[in-house]
Formats: structure tokens, sequence, C-alpha cells
């Protein structure tokens, strides 16, 4: 454990990991010396492997990502590149995407990552609003930014990696093939900002925000308590969550290096059988799975132990609400308890369980993490009661987590707050115990026949039922109710959606909700739409309503 905060590892229950909790937060904090430099001075341990879906495999110690950043660092400044500049990054999981972050983290640039999958206008308003002055790319990411390229005049260099070839591309090898391996590392304030991530733009246009040094160190009670203490001897990370979001970075790769433990790579797409067989190759014994993931491998495999030799300590889940189907699956049939957390680009790892400490809830998202203080406002930014519904809220002052504010927009970032409390834009409810039940974002509440009604609790209960892979709910509007409950199914192969069907799914929830939470409009797709980031995209299903 380093001194950045203290954590009481012996805790025995709830009270007592609040209590003797401390954060302890330097003046001078940089993300890339944390997480790779001052492992790299051992130079035998092992960071990352590597598994591509072609065939290719690696295995890499911190000292040989180390080398590659630093003559990362050493091109990128001989291209002009200074600290506060931005650079972008976009690439799956994969070795050259995690040299890029310590390189640019080292240098005090900020670092812009951006998901792969953006097409060529996503990409443009990123890297415009951004300013960057760099992008790194690959071939299958190479086209969006070249479809852009004239109409981004602060961009200057684009860095080709893995057979990104095109006139005016810097190749990758060549590039840091003349670069020296010695670099020494800004000395950055805590405060500095270290990365631009943009928001998924699910209810408007996306918003960059500004994530300084010093969140890494407000991410790590979170990520040590939903992972029941890590790191443990033999601990082995893995997540599928892409490393240009909030999820990928700092509930995965960033925390795993600050411990100084290796995580794996996997380029290529979610597969549930594929998953399973990388946790048993490389003896993953913590993951972080999505919602989305955890329900195809539920419905695909629901008996992964009878096939695959699994030795999982722990499990974290977020992102969407897991539910008391998946919850119980997952402690069934990979033996593990999912800890659920819920946190969001701008204040990340806030609330959730740690089931060695106390146990978790199916259906509740948890309870605050030791150092952030938590409240549920309502519309006028009053606190609301245990059992009422409210908006989320985290106290700013003091607490590392919180972004700096939204790159280029301060009327976004006023926004944001009231008073010291910064409002996320979901909904919960607290138990008089003092845990978190998630009902959903503010824009997905459904107003009906003077209900309030949050769409999570709906979905999760249509996953228990056998014929749903996956649900989501929205409201239509209506002259009488207000608006009416419409929900958005995806059935497992063998059933079609029909009127007994809809019966069959209205008796379903009818019997485990109250009546007022029942669909009356059914519409049954082949897949949901997610953003890049997983999340159900239900203010696209409202829109086509």
């Amino acid at each position: 454990m380093t001194d950045v905060m203290h954590l009481p590892r012996d805790a025995r229950d709830y009270d007592q990991l609040v209590r003797e909790f401390r954060w302890s937060v330097p003046e001078r904090f940089n993300i890339g010396w944390d997480v790779c430099g001052r492992h790299a001075l051992e130079r035998q341990r092992f960071a990352l492997y590597f598994e591509d879906d072609d065939g290719t495999t690696g295995a890499y110690t911190f000292w040989d990502l180390q080398q590659q950043a630093n003559r990362l660092s050493n091109a990128l400044a001989a291209l002009g590149c200074r600290a506060g500049d931005r650079v972008a990054l976009v690439l799956p999981q994969r070795p050259e995407t995690a040299i890029v972050h310590v390189a640019c983290y080292q240098m005090g640039v900020i670092l812009v990552p951006l998901s792969h999958l953006f097409g060529p206008d996503a990409m443009e308003f990123r890297l415009r609003d951004s300013g960057s002055r760099a992008v790194v790319v690959d071939d299958a990411s190479l086209p969006a930014v070249l479809a852009a390229r004239d109409r981004l005049p602060d961009l200057r260099h684009i860095i080709g990696v893995a057979g990104a070839r095109e006139s005016g591309v810097l190749p990758w090898d060549s590039l840091l093939a003349n670069a020296s391996s010695r670099f020494t590392c800004v000395d950055t304030r805590a405060d500095d900002p270290a990365l631009i991530i943009y928001t998924s733009g699910t209810t408007g246009s996306p918003k960059g925000a500004l994530i300084p040094h010093r969140t890494l160190i407000g991410n790590l009670s979170g990520f040590c308590c939903s992972h029941d203490f890590f790191p443990e001897q033999r601990d082995m990370f893995w997540s599928p969550a892409d490393w240009a979001w909030t999820g990928g970075l700092f509930d995965a790769l960033l925390p795993t290096w600050h411990f100084g433990m290796p995580i794996l790579a996997h380029r290529g797409r979610f597969d549930p059988e594929k998953a399973c067989w990388l946790m048993q190759k490389y003896g993953v014994r913590n993951a972080f799975l999505f919602p989305t993931a955890l329900k195809l491998m539920m419905k695909e495999i629901p008996r992964p132990r009878e096939r695959f030799d699994l030795d999982l300590r722990t499990m974290m889940s977020g992102g969407e609400a897991v539910g008391e189907t998946l919850m119980t699956w997952v402690r069934d049939e990979l033996g593990v308890t999912i800890n659920e957390i819920f946190g969001q680009t701008e204040a990340n790892y806030v609330i959730g369980g740690c089931a060695r400490v106390f146990a978790p809830r199916p259906g509740a998202v948890g309870r605050p993490y030791p150092g952030h203080r938590i409240a549920l406002l309502d519309e006028e930014g009053h606190p609301v009661g245990d059992g009422q519904l409210g908006e989320i809220a985290v106290h700013a002052e003091g607490d590392p987590v919180m972004f700096l504010g939204y790159w280029n927009r301060d009327d976004a970032t006023r926004e944001k707050y009231t008073g010291p409390w910064a409002r996320t834009g979901d909904l919960a409810e607290r138990d008089e115990d003092g845990y978190y039940w998630y009902r959903g974002r503010t824009d997905d509440v459904i107003k009906s026949s003077g209900y309030r009604i949050g769409p999570a609790e709906i979905e999760n209960c249509l996953v228990q039922h056998a014929a749903v892979v996956n649900a989501a709910v929205v409201g239509v509007p209506d002259p009488t109710r207000g608006h009416l409950i419409k929900a958005f199914v995806v059935l497992v192969p063998d059933r079609s959606g029909t009127p007994e069907l809809e019966r069959e799914l209205q008796d379903h929830v009818r019997a485990r909700l109250a009546p007022y939470q029942c669909p009356k409009l059914f519409e049954f797709v082949p897949t949901l739409p997610l953003t890049t980031s997983g999340k159900v995209q239900r203010k696209v299903l409202r829109e086509a309503s």
C-alpha cells in the first residue's frame, strides 16, 4: 500500500472502514510515474499480457513499457508537443495504447482518449473541440481521422500503429526507433490536468471532462473495496472495458498499475466463450464486466465452470443496474460475489459494494465508499430523506476524485453544481441502512398517473424471465396518464414476440413489482442501441417511439 491513502484492510464493518479511512494526496503527483515509472525500477515486474484475436500474444514488464514510453515522449517533444498541449489516442486495448498513456502523462501533455469505434463526425467533433495537436491511430481508426483531417486546423501530426499507413502518417516504429529511451518525468502538481474524457453524449452534445492527475488517487478507495481489498497475492486483472473511457481507465488499467499488478489486454470483440477462455488461460482473479456482458454470458454459457477452469476472486460491475438475477447467477455459476459500483466520468467510483466488509443487497448499488460524501437532492437542490427518490450528488470539496470542469464549457461546469454538491443526473433511493438503490437517469424518469418511475427496476425484472436476453424501458407520451411504459425487449433465439408473450411478461412484472410499473407497450428488437461505453441509449429509443 502506498501512502496516498489509508484504507483499514482489517475493518470489521462499514462504520470502521469509513471512520478510519484517510486521504493523503501529495501536492506533486504524476500518473505516469505512479503507474509505471516507479515500478520500472524493478525490471522483472510484469505489467501487461496481450492477446489479439488474430493470434498475436505478448508479455511486457513495466521496464519494457517505460522504455517505449520514454522514446514516445521524446518523439512527441521533437514534434513540438509541450505540457498542456492535447494529444488524442484512438486505439483499442493493446500495448501501444498503454505506452501512449504513460508517455503523455509523464510529459504533462493532456491526453484525449477516444473510442476506436467512432465514425468521422464523432471523431471530428472531439478532435476539433479539444484542439488536439497530434493523434495516434491504427489501421481501423485511421479512415475516420483522415476524413476529418482537412477540417482540423490544430491537428499537426498523425502517428500510425500496426499497419496504419498513408501519406502524411508517421509510422510508430520508425518514430520510436530514432528517439532516446531516457526521459525525466515532469514534476506535475496533483491538480494539473492529465486527461480530457468526453462524456457519452446520451443527453446532449458530448462534453470534455478535464481530469487532473489526483483523480487516480480519488478512485483508489472504491477500486480496492470493489475488489475486496485489492491487491492480494496472485491477483490478475482483466476487463473488456475500452481504455478510452473512465471505466476502462480508472476502474481497470490505472489503479491496477498503481499497485504494480498485471493486467490482461485483449484486442477483439466481446464474446462470452472467448471471455471464459481468456479468464482460464491467464488465471484471471479480478474482473470488471458490464451487466450487458454478464447477461450474454448467462444466456449463452449458463454453466461456465462445467467447461472452464475459472479461479475468480472478485467481480465488479457497473454502468447499468446489475439486478438480482445477474447477482445470483454470478454467485452460483462463477463462484464470486458481484460488487456493484456507481460513478461517472466527472466523479467516478463513489458508491459501491465491498462484500468482505458489508453484505451486498441484490438490486442495491451499494454504500458510499470511504472518502466520499454523498447526498440525494430534489429538483430544488434540497436533501431528501430515506425511501425518497432523489438525484445522487457528490460533495466536491476536498474529494480528490472530482474533475476540474468541462473543457471550454464554463457554463456547463456551473450547471453541474448546487453549492458544493456536484449533481450526477442519476436517481436513487436510500434505505434506512444507507444502501443506495439506483433508479435511472433524471432524463429517463417516467411520469405516469402521478408516479415517478425509474426504468432500471422494471428492466431487471424483465431480464429475470427465461425468454428475455435484455430489455430497456422508456416513457411514451399519453394524453391521459402523461406517459405509458414501453419495453424494448431482446429475446432468446427460440422465442418470438407474440401477444401471448406480451401478456406473459406483463404477468411476470405484476407478480414482482407494483401495478403502475407494468409495461403497457412492447416492441421486440434484435438489439438495443448502446453507447461505445456499453450503456443503453434510452434517448434513441424514446425518439423512435
